[in-house]
This record gives C-alpha cells, structure tokens and sequence, in this order.
C-alpha cells in the first residue's frame, strides 16, 4: 500500500502495544496551540503528549535522537511506526471522530502533496504563529537554532 511508505523508522518490538504519543515543541505558540485543540478533541484519550524538550524524552525513545524537530511533529503510533509532519496529522485525525470521515482525502496523491507542502511552511514559520502568548525568548529562534548556537559557544 502506499500509506506504508510515510513510515520513516521502526519502534522496537516492546514499544509496540503503548499508548499512541504526540511529540511537539514545547516552546513554540502555535505547536502548543494545535496540542491543545487536539487534545480536547480527543475525547477517547488514545494519545499522550509529551513537548520534546521533556526530560528523559530522548532516553524513553532513543530513535527520536537524531530526528530533526524542524520538520514537524511525530506521532509514535501503538502500532510501531514513526509518523512525521502532515503524516503525523493525517495519523491523528484519521483516529478521531468526526474527522476520520474527512481524513481520507489525505490519502488522494496530489492532495497529500498539498498537505505536505502546507504543513512544511507552517512548520518553517511556525514561531511566527500562533495563539498562545509567547512571555520567552523561546519563540525568537527555532529550537535547532538555538541548540546551534549552544554547540558553538562550547566549542568556542
């Protein structure tokens, strides 16, 4: 099938009858804008939230160590598979009523491209977004920008 080539990675096999988890950025207005309205429509609770700046996050899933959080969210899904960015999205709606009556149209081929190409703008300018107050300088740079600019004043 073709939905089997969003998978980008494999969890190992004792991961694989958890609860499905949403990985964001925890420090970016409009990501946690958009956990938010997910959460509450989740109401049969089949997803855990965790912003990836969680302590232990990396420990817990050491596959997400080399991700880069730049290309959007990931779902680890209860059925072993890693799905990033608008796959991700389409993955979460296509398990919540009433969307999953909607959430087919991701699987037609030229919409798919069109939600991928959205969700990677929004995914760039996503600090720039957003309804939640930003009180930090968090939402000045990126995460990865900011982890750049650590790595060099150590290595300075």
């Amino acid at each position: 099938m073709c939905w089997q080539r969003l998978i980008i990675a494999v969890v190992p096999k004792e991961r694989r009858y958890m609860q499905s988890v949403v990985v964001y950025d925890g420090e970016c207005r409009f990501c946690l804008w958009s956990v938010r309205r997910i959460q509450k429509m989740d109401q049969r609770r089949q997803f855990a939230y965790v912003p990836r700046q969680a302590p232990g996050l990396e420990e817990k899933y050491p596959f997400l160590a080399s991700s880069d959080f730049n290309t959007g969210m990931r779902l680890i899904a209860d059925t072993d598979r890693i799905y990033v960015g608008a796959d991700a999205v389409y993955q979460i709606y296509r398990r919540m009523p009433p969307f999953h009556w909607v959430a087919w149209l991701y699987r037609v081929p030229v919409l798919q491209s069109v939600f991928r190409f959205g969700y990677a703008v929004i995914a760039k300018y996503r600090h720039l977004l957003g309804a939640v107050p930003c009180d930090t300088s968090a939402c000045d740079l990126s995460f990865g920008e900011r982890q750049a600019i650590e790595e060099r004043r150590e290595g300075a």
